[in-house]
């Protein structure tokens, strides 16, 4: 197999724009400089490519060694590329390379080396270093270990110098060797001085003072370019090692029709490198909207130059082709329009970006897709990638060290040291300054205070670990200090506060054990129940988890996201303290802890209410977020069983505008991680969504993710219960203390949700509104027609009803998802509506009969509008008035979203329908007139129906017109003194 160990360097963000079509320079480039030297031959020899190098005699003059050795042999075992590796030149001592230079500007360098047999040297174990005056080319380098034997190292040199150099140095009790040495001259356009860069986003100048090693050169689409074929003498690639599946669709059109439009010269790469590529559309699968990726390995130890060759070959007109490129992750090129650049279809398009030895790391990854929101063709290209390694600090291309054993960035680390050193020396001296100012205005009676600090130090002690560094503030009221920062952090809790709440932290008071600590139930001086998370030093999670949790849970408040009352960073201390969720996390209700099992509506109701807290991460921010670590034991039920997510320490935010994933490290619960995530490090929402359908899962047969104690075939669960749900026997591994009580169109509901968010690939897999709605479905089933079994179990204390103040909607019914937001202030308005609905006393006094009788529910129908009081279903009653007495919350996070308020009067009405009493019955069919004939006749006049059915079902159906308009029809459906 032919090795190409080509480095390159990362060029700048380099826009070839051009004025006009067509006017390509011309492909021919004869070289100033062109030595080409057959080191060991005796005789001259016919390269495949044509050019003629000179024998070891004829390179004589070029040569300065101690030594005078040589080898070949008439043929090698395996391939080898051209005669130029059947002869070497051996070098015992150092040796040297000298050409005189026709004119200065870039040069190839090209090395070739091949371990010939020679009776008193091993060449494969041969270990030497090779420079330029300026420049390490090599350090410490063998052959061993490379595949097929032959090397060949390429670089880019600005030779400055009228002579060029190269160093031969081998190690010691070593030799070195050579079998063939280029020195060519390059074009100057070849490469540009300054480029931009994409982390951070700016320009770097200076590029012709470094040296560059081709890392790769590839031909994407289409086979390997040999030197023949290239007027510059490049080998192109093939993409085929590096392109990752889902692979793309190869094309290709005669070279002959691409052109290279003013300001592009031909040399930068010959129009066979355009006349292929490689395309993301029709590539077998079922949606094209993925992205095509190419991993490129190289030393992380340096900065790289990357140039991406572009040319539209499969489009039929102009301004029809838009793609996003993208980076390792990051946003290279948004929105790329060739039609644009270029002015023509089939024209050559190049771009060039810089990027540091932070962003490379170990791999390039380059990746092209589809805009958030595609226009025209659905589809992307690449035709060619380059990527070259940059020279380092000290001029160096294989080490830390330079030509005169300078070290990397030694320099600048002394200095830095230094100014690091003085900065501190200074700011002690002002520090003591300070404290000895403060202390000569010490008040009177400082002795008798508990602490100095108050009025001796400038900020809070306490403060040292993450909150100190930014300034904040704090009450002397320990009871009730809250943070006095805008950043909305929460209350501050002294560490004295917490050791009283928790008893000084005592172990009888654990009430959880996790990565980050220990979970300790306590109480505060005002009577609150909280659960004090308290990080432990030794713990794998730290500071980071720590700042992420706390600045994650400031973003947003959410019925089912558990809330963050406060924290403590005192003495180094990282302590959160949370609502106090009494039923704990979901899996001890599930498996494992012997307490008493949920019925499959209760756990229906949880999973929804954990279903919106995650769909609510992920949409109801501006950029949204990424819980990354999805599981049951992440999901706390309060008293009431209400569904709450929670551990928000490994929580990213969502890819921005023109993104389509975060490119990040795995984290996560094996058993629970998404496998499209773990092998491409790229996160997206719908890592979230694979997790929670493992947790479906676990509700549905109570058994943990992972199960080593289990046979092999059933140790994963999400593998597992989709075997058998690919068989059509899902209900064989069910619950047993569900088994039965099921029925079975919400089972298969909620199979097929499960199923849909374990798809392989993100794309496949729906959003969490999506599966909130077919869990909300799964529930609208097992309600209608529960089977005998189930309702055996209705004896059961039921949750509290999962549909309360919660974020956005995601029922397909709602139409005008504007109205949810434009209404979100107005929902006291609202609540006046829908009391007037059913009073005809109007709100106050409701609110006043309610405030007078808390406890007394079944008061409350005595204020409904008499001509219904006898027709409503008590469930639907309840349903509605809870609907009622949730909107004119005193926070508008606390009230219903519309959509909220839309489903809980379909709700309402599907409770209506399933049991009417018989005076409903009897209204529906019979209609008789109102109390009041004139009101009742211009409702009627209106196409208006007074049935609480028709009434609600209208309400429905008005949620797609205004706020005004609705809340009128809201208010005529029941009201009989009109509005």
């Amino acid at each position: 197999m032919v090795f190409f160990d080509l480095f390159f360097v990362v060029w700048a963000t380099a826009f070839a724009t051009p004025t006009a079509a067509g006017a390509a320079a011309s492909s021919t480039f004869t070289p100033a400089d062109n030595f080409l030297l057959d080191c060991g031959a005796t005789s001259a020899a016919t390269m495949p490519d044509g050019r003629a190098f000179e024998t070891d005699a004829e390179s004589a003059p070029f040569l300065s060694a101690k030594d005078d050795v040589s080898a070949s042999v008439p043929s090698v075992p395996g391939d080898v590329p051209s005669p130029l590796y059947l002869s070497a030149r051996i070098f015992k001592g150092d040796a040297t390379f000298s050409f005189a230079l026709s004119r200065p500007g870039w040069h190839w360098i090209r090395l070739h080396f091949f371990p010939v047999e020679y009776p008193d040297f091993n060449l494969t174990q041969a270990v030497f270093s090779v420079s330029t005056d300026e420049f390490v080319l090599l350090h410490s380098f063998s052959v061993e270990g490379y595949s097929g034997g032959w090397v060949l190292r390429e670089y880019l040199v600005n030779a400055t110098d009228p002579r060029l150099a190269l160093h031969f140095s081998p190690q010691r009790n070593s030799v070195a060797f050579v079998n063939g040495i280029e020195v060519v001259s390059a074009p100057d356009a070849l490469l540009p001085d300054s480029a931009s860069t994409i982390a951070p986003v700016g320009e770097t100048a200076g590029l012709s003072l470094h040296a560059f090693q081709v890392a790769h050169r590839i031909n994407v689409g289409g086979p390997a370019i040999t030197s023949a074929n290239d007027t510059l003498g490049r080998n192109w690639g093939p993409d085929a090692p590096f392109l990752q599946p889902p692979a793309g669709k190869n094309v290709s059109v005669s070279p002959g029709i691409i052109k290279y439009p003013e300001g592009v010269t031909p040399l930068i790469a010959p129009n066979s490198v355009y006349a292929t590529a490689v395309e993301m559309a029709d590539a077998e699968v079922a949606n094209p909207n993925f992205n095509v990726t190419w991993a490129f390995p190289v030393n992380p130890s340096f900065a790289y130059l990357l140039r991406l060759h572009f040319c539209d070959i499969v489009s039929q007109s102009l301004n029809d082709l838009y793609f996003n490129v993208y980076v390792n992750g990051q946003m290279a090129i948004s929105g790329l329009d060739l039609s644009t650049i270029t002015g023509e279809l089939a024209s050559a398009y190049y771009k060039d970006i810089v990027l540091n030895a932070s962003v490379a790391a170990d791999q390039i990854t380059v990746q092209i897709g589809l805009m958030k929101e595609p226009a025209g063709r659905v589809d992307a290209l690449l035709n060619g990638v380059e990527i070259l390694k940059l020279s380092n600090s000290v001029g160096s291309l294989d080490s830390e060290f330079g030509v005169d054993g300078s070290k990397a960035d030694d320099g600048d680390w002394k200095i830095t040291m230094v100014a690091v050193g003085f900065a501190m020396m200074l700011g002690a001296f002002v520090g003591l300054g300070a404290m000895v100012l403060k202390w000569s205005k010490r008040p009177e009676g400082w002795e008798r205070r508990s602490s100095f600090s108050s009025w001796l130090l400038p900020v809070h002690t306490g403060n040292t670990s993450f909150t100190a560094s930014r300034g904040y503030g704090y009450s002397t009221n320990k009871s009730s200090a809250f943070a006095s920062s805008t950043m909305g952090f929460g209350r501050y809790l002294s560490l004295a506060e917490l050791q009283r709440a928790t008893k000084n932290f005592d172990k009888n008071a654990v009430v959880g054990v996790g990565g980050f600590g220990n979970v300790y139930l306590g109480e505060l001086e005002d009577g609150t129940k909280v659960a004090v998370k308290r990080g432990n030093p030794q713990s794998e999670q730290g500071i980071n988890e720590f700042q992420t949790e706390i600045q994650m849970l400031s973003k947003f408040r959410h019925r089912h996201l558990v809330s963050l009352i406060g924290y403590c960073d005192e003495n180094s201390e990282m302590i959160l303290v949370y609502e106090y969720m009494a039923n704990g996390p979901l899996r001890d209700h599930l498996y494992g802890n012997g307490l008493p099992p949920l019925s499959w509506k209760q756990r229906l109701e949880i999973c929804i209410g954990a279903a919106r807290g995650l769909h609510y991460l992920h949409t109801g921010t501006a950029q949204g977020i990424i819980h990354r670590d999805v599981k049951s034991t992440n999901i706390l039920l309060d008293d009431a069983f209400v569904a709450k997510v929670s551990d928000f320490g490994l929580s990213k935010d969502a890819p921005g505008m023109n993104q389509t994933h975060v490119s990040t490290a795995v984290k996560g619960s094996f058993g629970y991680l998404d496998p499209e995530y773990f092998r491409s490090q790229q996160l997206t929402d719908k890592s979230d969504v694979y997790s929670f359908g493992v947790v479906l899962l676990e509700v549905l047969c109570a058994r943990p993710a992972l199960d080593p104690a289990l046979p092999r075939e059933q140790v994963n669960l999400a593998e597992w219960a989709m075997q058998w749900k690919r068989k059509g026997l899902i209900e064989k591994i069910i619950d047993s203390h569900i088994a039965g009580t099921i029925n079975q169109d919400s089972l298969n509901k909620f199979a097929e949700a499960s199923e849909k968010c374990l798809a392989n690939y993100s794309v496949d897999r729906p959003s969490m509104g999506d599966v909130l709605w077919s869990l909300e479905r799964a529930l609208q089933m097992q309600e209608a027609n529960p089977p005998a079994a189930a309702l055996q179990q209705q004896h059961t204390p039921p949750p509290r009803e999962y549909k309360e103040a919660s974020g956005t909607s995601t029922s397909p019914v709602v139409a005008a998802p504007t109205i949810n937001q434009s209404l979100e202030n107005s929902s006291t308005a609202m609540a006046n509506e829908l009391f007037e609905q059913f009073a005809a006393k109007g709100r106050s006094s409701i609110m006043r009969h309610d405030r007078v009788f808390p406890e007394q529910a079944r008061v409350f129908p005595e204020i409904i509008d008499s001509y219904i009081a006898e027709t409503i279903n008590q469930d639907s009653l309840n349903k509605f008035t809870e609907a009622a007495e949730k909107c004119p919350a005193n926070y508008s996070v606390d009230r219903l979203s519309i959509g909220d308020l839309l489903w809980s009067l379909e709700y309402a009405l599907q409770m209506q329908e399933a049991n009417l009493s018989v005076v409903g019955l009897r209204q529906q069919h019979m209609l008789p007139p109102p109390p009041s004939p004139k009101v009742r006749e211009d409702k009627k006049a209106s196409g208006m129906s007074t049935s609480p059915v028709v009434a609600v079902l209208t309400i429905n159906q008005s949620l797609e017109n205004s706020s005004t308009t609705m809340a009128n029809e809201l208010f005529e459906q029941f009201a009989t003194k009109g509005r």
